[in-house]
């Protein structure tokens, strides 16, 4: 078995682990730090809106040996507008200017033309207005929202509404740590960022759902057992899949960031960077807040339930009377060897996670019990 393989069967087994619930509050100040700067991004810069939000005009021209920044300069010059200019893979150049009416779109046409040396009538001009855009940022408001409301209703009824408020917040905060990167960068917002948006949602839920499922297991009939606490058993089902969910983001990341740092940055593939910038950031918050954020907000959440208050009440009471007798297992079976060692209550105290788990749980592998 290979090293990572390895850890993560000892992290699923709870022989190893971090404690991410217990240092929540480290990684809440993170994440409001990162919120405030995507905010802040967002309010001083703004966003780049592409054409196709803003209206103007897109020329395309033949096969040419103009460069792209002589042709950025020829279009500003003869539209007095910022230009965005694309080489195509064929030789022909993409050259974008907002705010032109017809009339403006036909002098810079012209004017373009004699820069460039061509016939205008080789250079092809469309006229994009800003309600196509207007409709498509409806529409996707509209898309989101009824995703939201979906997601809340089905984690709810699957889960509990702890967990659908929980999931919620993180989305929340994978989609505007996403958008104030935009605004920082200042790469244009286009069609393709907003399909980027929209599909980075799924991945966000993807590691948050499967925590959920195996916290909502390991919780089955938590109060009938005095070992852990609500919180302790969160961390323990968010260790349990760490490894799960770090492969899954490296393996959806690796291609993404291809397109966007091979693609859009050293081909000049200009294109490709509305919509990967969008789904790497994306996927990396949601990595982020399905670990740090969505599992330990449940916890958060769970720990004010008046059951579970009074559950880790009983818990730390048994741990500070130093009990180690056996007990029957969450699951009901009654069947005695889940007693948890003094060092071990210590270390689950403290924050740790249970030591290692071998012949017979809480005992020395090296007897046998009477």
């Amino acid at each position: 078995m290979s090293r990572l393989g390895s850890i993560g069967a000892k992290l699923y087994r709870g022989e190893i682990g971090y404690d991410f619930v217990a240092k929540r509050k480290f990684w809440y100040a993170v994440s409001i730090l990162i919120t405030i700067t995507a905010i802040v991004g967002l309010a001083v810069r703004g966003l780049n809106m592409g054409i196709e939000f803003k209206g103007g005009a897109v020329f395309t021209t033949p096969k040419t040996s103009v460069s792209v920044t002589d042709a950025k300069e020829y279009a500003e010059e003869a539209s007095g507008h910022d230009a965005i200019v694309q080489k195509l893979g064929n030789g022909t150049l993409r050259i974008q200017v907002s705010d032109l009416d017809t009339a403006a779109a036909t002098k810079v046409q012209g004017e373009l033309a004699k820069d460039m040396g061509m016939a205008a009538d080789r250079i092809d001009a469309e006229l994009v207005g800003p309600s196509w855009g207007e409709q498509i940022a409806n529409k996707a408001w509209t898309g989101l929202a009824v995703f939201m409301i979906l997601v809340v209703i089905y984690l709810a009824i699957a889960f509990e509404w702890r967990m659908a408020l929980a999931a919620l917040i993180a989305l929340i905060h994978d989609l505007t740590i996403t958008v104030g990167v935009y605004a920082l960068v200042g790469f244009e917002v286009t069609p393709g960022t907003v399909i980027g948006l929209l599909t980075i949602l799924g991945y966000s839920l993807y590691d948050t759902v499967v925590v959920f499922d195996g916290l909502k297991e390991g919780a089955k009939d938590i109060t009938k057992q005095t070992r852990f606490t609500y919180s302790e058993i969160a961390n323990r089902s968010l260790n349990g899949t760490l490894v799960r969910s770090i492969n899954t983001t490296v393996v959806a990341l690796l291609p993404v960031a291809g397109l966007l740092f091979i693609g859009g940055g050293f081909l000049g593939a200009g294109m490709l960077n509305d919509i990967s910038l969008s789904l790497f950031v994306g996927l990396a918050a949601g990595a982020y807040s399905s670990i740090f954020i969505a599992t330990p907000l449940v916890a958060d959440f769970k720990e004010r339930d008046p059951q579970m208050k009074a559950l880790r009440k009983r818990v730390l009471a048994k741990r500070a009377r130093g009990e180690h007798q056996d007990e029957p297992r969450s699951d009901g079976s009654g069947e005695p060897g889940d007693a948890i060692p003094g060092d071990a209550a210590a270390a689950v105290a403290s924050g740790g996670v249970v030591g290692q788990r071998g012949r017979g749980r809480g005992r020395s592998s090296g007897g046998r019990r009477r």
